[in-house]
């Protein structure tokens, strides 16, 4: 990964995410990631629309809803996550 697609976790943090088609899922609340190898898990999303709870997405011990990170297909304004790799 060359420089300039680094994006850091505090850039990530509080943006929308939204699937391709533009369905809005909630904010970025937090990141969890692999403490070894760094590899990034999950989104823990705040704030979740209506539209998640349609959606059988996996939940953390505390309720909240879980995006896989493999998901994920673009950061800039809104964090883009594709459908199809969630459910």
């Amino acid at each position: 990964m060359s420089e300039e697609e680094k994006v850091f976790s505090k850039q990530i943090l509080g943006k929308t995410v939204v699937s391709k088609t533009g369905k809005k899922f909630g904010e970025v609340g937090d990141i969890v990631y692999e403490t070894r190898s760094g590899e990034l898990i999950h989104i823990i999303l705040s704030n979740p629309t209506i539209y998640t709870e349609k959606l059988e997405l996996e939940k953390d011990k505390g309720g909240s809803l879980l995006i896989p990170f493999s998901s994920v297909i673009a950061v800039g304004d809104f964090l883009v996550v594709a459908e199809e790799d969630i459910i």
